[in-house]
């Protein structure tokens, strides 16, 4: 699952790939927005965490991950 998280006076967005699913994602967002833990804590496929405090989130962006295309037939 890809997820991107816009940060406030942040000029890029962090985009992530999580084995966790879509309610699990939304669980943590929710939970780090109603106040419960104060950060957003997400982790990747690759076992690194994201650690973002839930007062500093602008957007969060759940998706499938596009396959990257390769050569010249990808148009």
């Amino acid at each position: 699952m890809e997820v991107k998280i816009g940060v406030q006076h942040a000029g890029r967005e962090l985009v992530l790939e999580s084995a966790d699913s879509v309610e699990d994602i939304e669980r943590a967002v929710a939970d780090a927005l109603a106040g419960t833990s104060g950060v957003l804590s997400l982790q990747d496929e690759k076992g690194r965490r994201i650690i973002v405090p839930a007062d500093r989130l602008a957007y969060i962006e759940i998706g499938e991950p596009s396959a990257r295309r390769v050569g010249f037939g990808a148009v």
